[in-house]
């Protein structure tokens, strides 16, 4: 199910970015655009999350599938370095919350601050090398014209990293840490399944996943549903 659920998302990252570079029309009052900016970007997301489920050894239980899934995800994500992205994100795991987490930031709170330095983290130049070959082979050699390139294949990866930054860490472990956020320092969104698939394939659920990393993300709302009920049942308990 997993290798399934990876080749459907990143099929339709393909899909979608092929059709909407060739039929959409890049211009501000298409409404359609909008629509297909909002559905790339979702599809980024995907990708991205699909990833991380490879860095937990998620996709598939055959090692060479699962990390070849994994660098093709990142790598169509936008040229990153799975071997980079491992460690780093090992270490949030490590050391969540703390000046040891690559993915936090001690300095500031302030939301596009510590945006800055999670980006920064994480480009690297041979990902910026990769990118400007691959805009340049579909600019000259495919024909694609440089406002669709611009405003179709690389605005959805921007817009995706507040996305997942916004749902995946700033949310989660932004301060105060609260002793309900216990060892991982993370909280969780609110039980709500539709609205943590739409906003970021239940990565909301974040608690949960630091709690349980060893769960998919498409399985991640189960954990929530045990947690919730035991909840439950402690309070009842009680009373």
């Amino acid at each position: 199910m997993g290798i399934i659920i990876a080749m459907t998302i990143m099929i339709l990252w393909l899909g979608h970015l092929v059709y909407i570079l060739q039929f959409v029309e890049v211009s501000w009052d298409n409404p359609w655009m909008y629509l297909h900016i909002a559905l790339q970007t979702y599809l980024y997301t995907g990708l991205f999350i699909t990833g991380h489920d490879a860095m937990h050894r998620q996709v598939s239980k055959n090692m060479r599938i699962n990390n070849l899934i994994g660098y093709m995800a990142v790598f169509m994500f936008a040229g990153m370095s799975y071997k980079r992205l491992i460690k780093n994100h090992w270490d949030h795991h490590r050391f969540p919350g703390t000046g040891k987490d690559p993915d936090y930031y001690t300095k500031s709170q302030n939301f596009f601050a510590w945006w800055f330095m999670f980006m920064v983290r994480y480009t690297t130049i041979w990902q910026l090398i990769a990118m400007a070959v691959i805009f340049n082979v579909l600019y000259r050699l495919v024909g694609v014209p440089v406002p669709s390139l611009l405003v179709l294949w690389i605005a959805p990866a921007f817009l995706s990293t507040f996305q997942l930054f916004f749902f995946g860490t700033f949310l989660p472990h932004r301060t105060p840490h609260t002793d309900e956020m216990g060892k991982h320092r993370a909280r969780t969104q609110r039980s709500n399944h539709l609205w943590a698939m739409l906003s970021c394939y239940f990565f909301g659920y974040h608690f949960e996943h630091h709690a349980s990393p060893g769960t998919p993300w498409w399985q991640l709302y189960k954990v929530k549903e045990e947690r919730v009920s035991a909840s439950r049942q402690r309070h009842e308990h009680q009373e």
